[in-house]
């Protein structure tokens, strides 16, 4: 009987060391998935405060004799790439993403292509909402993508917001596929070429038309990128003019960088 009993000891404290063993992981396993909340939220209100700690551009009202200036010139359009212009997405499934790991997207979209839900996280490009806010009393804004509608469509509501700043927009079914890769034809959303221009970050996409674009470089993650918000002040003195053209033409030798 004490031999029964002897040998039963170790057994026992072995369990008891193993449960220990279990709560400690369990433990360990629970504050990992709190401190890593914890960064997501803290990465999250970081990017807040980057896109707001900038200068924004002030917009003073204009004088007299500058709104008679602008009475004497039509009102122009300016049309707006999405994708790595004004935002960033990757799908599931990608397995070379452009985004640091653990960087929480703006929003995340559910869409249905060719009877499979896929889900794109969407990444904005810091200052795209001011930008927007401020373009949008100059000029009168339309989105060209070469993506499908159902996501560009998607992309262009959230950008929006219900402030009905993005009413044209046009998709991959109205570009054209030349060489390989899809063109946008300027013409077709505004037949005067001399006040309609692009802001787009591939130059094949207006390859026919570089005298009505403004080059920008692609877009990925870069957290400080003041990009959109250099634009400014060329976008504040181009609707003054009465040809874009004679004042983008000389940017020529820029649609070459990127």
């Amino acid at each position: 009987m004490v031999r029964s009993l002897v040998s039963k000891q170790p057994k026992s404290s072995a369990q008891m060391w193993k449960q220990v063993q279990m709560g400690v992981r369990a433990f360990i396993l629970f504050t990992q998935k709190i401190w890593g909340f914890i960064c997501y939220v803290i990465r999250k209100q970081f990017r807040v405060v980057l896109q707001h700690q900038a200068v924004k551009y002030q917009v003073l009202p204009l004088s007299p004799l500058s709104r008679h200036r602008l009475s004497l010139v039509k009102r122009k359009v300016l049309v707006l790439d999405l994708d790595e212009t004004l935002i960033h997405s990757h799908h599931d499934g990608v397995l070379r993403q452009m985004v640091k790991p653990g960087t929480p997207p703006d929003f995340v979209l559910k869409v249905t292509i060719e009877r499979h839900p896929v889900r794109f996280f969407v990444h904005k490009r810091p200052h795209v909402d001011y930008f927007l806010q401020i373009v949008s009393q100059w000029y009168e804004l339309v989105v060209f993508t070469a993506s499908m509608e159902i996501y560009g469509a998607a992309v262009a509501d959230k950008l929006d917001a219900g402030r009905g700043l993005l009413q044209r927009r046009y998709y991959r079914q109205h570009c054209t596929l030349d060489y390989g890769s899809y063109t946008k034809d300027l013409s077709a959303i505004c037949p005067d070429l001399s006040s309609v221009f692009i802001l787009d970050n591939s130059p094949g996409a207006y390859r026919a038309y570089r005298d009505n674009a403004i080059p920008i470089k692609s877009w990925f993650s870069d957290p400080l990128d003041t990009s959109l918000l250099n634009l400014l002040p060329v976008l504040d003195a181009l609707r003054f003019t009465a040809d874009v053209r004679s004042v983008l033409s000389r940017n020529l030798h820029l649609h070459r960088l990127w």
